[in-house]
Order: C-alpha cells, then sequence, then structure tokens
C-alpha cells in the first residue's frame, strides 16, 4: 500500500475513529493520544496491509491494541507515584515505637494466665508459643480432642477475665 493510498483510505475513517477512540477512553485528550498512537502504528505498517482487505478492520483493530497498551502502561505507572531517590531519606529513618503499653498489657496478661489452673493453662501456653495440637498431646500424653478442648477453654476463661477487668469497650475480637 502506497502512502497515497494509505492517506485515501485514512481520511475516509478519520472520524469514526476518533469516535471508536473517544467511546474507549471517555477522555478526549487520552482519545488523542490513542487516535495518534494509531495513525503513526498504521503508516509505519501500511505494507503489512494486504490490499483488497477491509482497512477499516484492520486499522480499528491497530487503534484497540493502542487502548489496551496504553490502559496496562497507565496502570503499571500509577503505582509509582515518587522517584525512590526522592523517598530514600524516609526509607533509611527509622521510626521509634513506644512499647510502654504493650509491655504493660504483656505483664498483666501474664498475670491473668497465673490465675489459669494448670489443666487448662499449660495446653495453651504451648499453643501460643507454637506448638501444634499433635505436639501438644505427645508432651503432655493426652488425647488430641483433650489439648483442643483445654485450649478452648483457656481462651474463654482469658476472655471473661480480660472483659471483667477491662468491660466490653476495651476487648475486641481480632
Amino acid at each position: 500500500m502506497t502512502a497515497l493510498e494509505f492517506n485515501r483510505q485514512y481520511s475516509n475513517l478519520k472520524g469514526l475513529l476518533f469516535s471508536f477512540a473517544l467511546k474507549l477512553t471517555s477522555n478526549r485528550e487520552d482519545a488523542k493520544d490513542v487516535f495518534q498512537e494509531t495513525l503513526l502504528r498504521a503508516f509505519a505498517n501500511k505494507h503489512r496491509f494486504t490490499l483488497g482487505t477491509n482497512f477499516k478492520a484492520w486499522i480499528t483493530t491497530i487503534l484497540h491494541n493502542c487502548f489496551i497498551n496504553n490502559y496496562r502502561r497507565q496502570r503499571t505507572r500509577n503505582k509509582v507515584e515518587q522517584p525512590l531517590d526522592q523517598n530514600l531519606e524516609f526509607a533509611l529513618k527509622k521510626a521509634v515505637i513506644n512499647e510502654g503499653p504493650s509491655q504493660l498489657m504483656l505483664e498483666e496478661l501474664d498475670q491473668l494466665f497465673e490465675q489459669l489452673d494448670t489443666v487448662h493453662r499449660l495446653p495453651f501456653e504451648l499453643f501460643y508459643t507454637g506448638h501444634e495440637y499433635r505436639e501438644i498431646a505427645d508432651m503432655l500424653e493426652l488425647p488430641v480432642g483433650t489439648v483442643k478442648s483445654r485450649i478452648f477453654f483457656a481462651r474463654k476463661k482469658l476472655k471473661a477475665m480480660i472483659l471483667n477487668r477491662y468491660g466490653n469497650t476495651e476487648f475486641r475480637r481480632a
């Protein structure tokens, strides 16, 4: 296809192509960008067009593919707002976390653990430290169901003690 033939075919479809680009992008400026990119790609690849086939279908396919490529590019581009160099000073600074309240809470929880009977406290503490039900059952020489039951009742008693101590507004289940 020669440049003259391309221009003749293109000029007949110019309005249709822009309307299609506007429909895809829903934004006049983005439609202009996609339309222009489509024209550049189609003109650069005019030698690939087979004479006698549907020029309208060929160029609208190029337009649709340009729109999809731009959409994907925009989606990944929007994830990075600023270059890393601008955020480097914040990444290097480490925030200091006040652990005082959590330390007090842990000490109070330890006191509540101590109030549980050994039958319930021991399986719960082992579970809390990361042991699995089967391991706890083997260590304590108990059936797995008994271990699960004791951990369940330990949680229930701890919850009741926490609610009793701090009231309903302080304790929320995560």
